[in-house]
């Protein structure tokens, strides 16, 4: 992606924003033609305090006049002789008129200046706040293969890229509208005083960009550079901080330590790469633009008359105010190299598709008393087969049980009921119902899960039992945390049901932040529930009221149960046992067991051991 293309890009997200957009080009436009006024002002008032005029002055300002502005010369006489006035009494208050001209000038450039910035760094802010929103909401709806991918501290980092943008929409597109209309009047100014001088003096600009030219591409590499070390100490920060149980545990402080000095050092070295070739380059011309007024003034003094105060003021002041927007120009190129890395991640992740797709007329889903059927279902990870032809029946109101080695497909099955994966052949119906012609919000909405790996927030109790069903009563949610054994210890906390947890639940036992979880999903009130592994993290004591809770949440529900504690499953209605993603057994615990297959061999280790 290239920086225009990003701003063209950035500019379709500020569209909302249009008419403060067009205000803040339109007195950008303003400013830039302000600073030829504010050197002509400069110019009429020391011409006009300090010059002695010839005769015939007046006849010879007016016959300089061009022939498409003749309509302006009434006025153009009558300021002339304001100024004549003041020349023949430079004590009158028409001399503090005439002074008060630089002022007023200066005024202008600055209210509309300021204007101009400030429009267009409102537009600019809520232009990247909508793409940062948008941005975070895309990356929630992308499937679970896609975040397998991508670690969550690169993620971090690249969705903090959108804020590197909004220099591009407010500095950048100051700089793109006022500068070239500075120069442009500048040099009309330039070029209508002193044609001939003009053409002398800016004469050492093509070489004065020449540094622009050579560190450009220098520039690009090292924002590239910076980018990806910037990415890289977000992924070793989230990792540490994430996982600083494991760090602490076996003493990796330094270890973690040193690998973020290493990526902070790469960070340093492009850094300073960067500021090498955005910085040298500046002084570089502003030497070469003083070597350009030196022949200027060297030509003037040996080949041409004597310049008036004003003509050198006005020629000396518009050399160097003009070379200042050229090199502002000029870093404009390089703020479009930073806005083009940064636009490239940001977009991409914006662009990127999700691989399940929704129906573009999805169908009702009515999964209470509907049986949940896998047919002839195959899916793999990438190239790692996970299922194989999988036909399984899970009756209504019933539970079925899916055990089975590690890696066996359990999880795989209930990953493909909640669409976080579509499967490669074959299809899940609830009752007559492709779960692919449902929106898989109507799908999720009627399934309740509870994992080993519970995910609790940094929120109150309440709230985190209200992600249930948003909008449930008090009454509602403590009657969940009731079923689920959770409201008497609820209660002993300080404040109650309003007693932030921390992150994950910290502040809570691992049978606590489960019986939170299981009041979560008694409040979502779904015909369908998902047991992954509920209990196999908890002692004896905490599992015997985890499962208690459990028990009063499968009723009435269609329960798939995964378990590797086997005595957590004999009282399922059908018991599936899986090996190397397919069905090898299936039936009550005893028939299983009267079988001497899979499911003895599992049972007896575990009782063995």
């Amino acid at each position: 992606m290239t920086g225009i293309e990003c701003l063209r890009r950035l500019l379709a997200w500020a569209r909302p924003y249009r008419v403060r957009l067009i205000l803040g080009i339109l007195t950008g436009f303003v400013a830039g033609a302000s600073n030829a006024l504010m050197l002509g002002s400069a110019k009429v008032v020391v011409d006009t305090i300090f010059t002695k005029v010839e005769s015939g002055w007046m006849q010879a300002q007016l016959a300089r006049l061009p022939e498409s502005l003749s309509f302006l010369a009434p006025a153009w006489q009558w300021f002339l002789e304001q100024q004549e006035v003041v020349r023949s009494n430079p004590k009158g208050w028409a001399t503090v008129a005439i002074v008060c001209l630089i002022p007023l000038a200066m005024l202008v450039r600055g209210f509309f200046t300021y204007l101009s910035a400030y429009l267009t760094t409102w537009v600019s802010i809520r232009t990247i706040t909508d793409i940062q929103v948008r941005l975070f909401g895309h990356l929630l709806s992308l499937p679970a293969g896609f975040f397998n991918r991508m670690s969550t501290g690169e993620l971090m980092g690249r969705v903090g890229q959108a804020g590197a943008l909004q220099s591009l929409v407010a500095q950048s597109l100051v700089t793109l509208i006022r500068e070239p209309i500075t120069i442009v009047s500048l040099l009309a100014l330039l070029l209508y005083s002193q044609p001939k001088l003009t053409l002398i003096a800016l004469s050492t600009m093509p070489i004065a960009l020449l540094p622009f030219i050579i560190y450009a591409r220098k520039l690009r590499k090292s924002i590239e550079g910076l980018v990806k070390q910037s990415l890289g100490l977000g992924r070793v920060m989230h990792e540490s901080l994430s996982g600083y149980r494991v760090v602490k545990a076996y003493n990796l402080e330094d270890r973690m330590t040193e690998e973020y000095r290493q990526t902070a050092r790469s960070s340093i070295s492009f850094g300073m790469r960067a500021t090498r070739a955005s910085e040298l380059p500046g002084p570089i011309m502003e030497f070469i633009a003083g070597l350009g007024v030196a022949l200027f003034l060297i030509y003037m003094k040996l080949f041409s008359n004597e310049p008036t105060p004003g003509d050198l003021i006005l020629f000396v002041g518009s050399i160097f105010s003009m070379y200042k927007p050229i090199k502002d120009l000029l870093r404009l190129r390089n703020s479009l190299h930073q806005a083009a890395v940064s636009g490239e991640i940001v977009f991409g992740l914006l662009d990127t598709q999700s691989d399940i797709a929704e129906p573009a007329n999805p169908r009702p889903l009515k999964a209470a008393g509907a049986p949940i059927r896998f047919e002839n279902l195959s899916f793999a990870y990438a190239d790692k087969p996970a299922v194989h032809n999988i036909t399984l029946t899970v009756p209504p109101d019933q539970m079925v049980a899916l055990v089975g080695a590690s890696g066996s497909g359990k999880t795989t099955l209930t990953n493909l009921l909640l669409r976080f994966y579509d499967p490669q052949s074959g299809s899940i119906r609830i009752g007559d119902t492709d779960i692919r012609e449902v929106h898989s919000k109507d799908l999720r909405s009627q399934i309740a899960v509870v994992t080993q790996d519970v995910i609790l927030f940094n929120d109150s109790i309440r709230n985190n039992i209200l992600l249930g069903r948003p909008g449930a009563t008090q009454e509602e949610v403590v009657q969940a945390a009731k079923h689920a054994h959770a409201h008497d210890f609820i209660l002993e906390k300080p404040e109650g049901y309003d007693t932030v947890i921390g992150e994950r639940g910290a502040q809570l036992s691992g049978g606590q932040r489960q019986r939170i979880a299981i009041a979560r999903a008694i409040l979502r009130n779904a015909p369908i529930l998902v047991l992954d592994e509920a209990t196999s993290a908890l002692d004896t004591e905490s599992e015997r009221i985890v499962q208690a809770a459990l028990d009063e949440l499968m009723q009435g529900r269609t329960t798939i149960c995964i378990a590797h504690r086997l005595s957590t499953v004999q009282k399922a209605d059908q018991i599936v046992v899986l090996a190397e993603g397919r069905i090898v057994e299936q039936g009550t615990h005893r028939e299983l067991l009267a079988r001497n297959g899979t499911y003895k061999r599992l049972y007896d280790l575990q009782f063995q051991e």
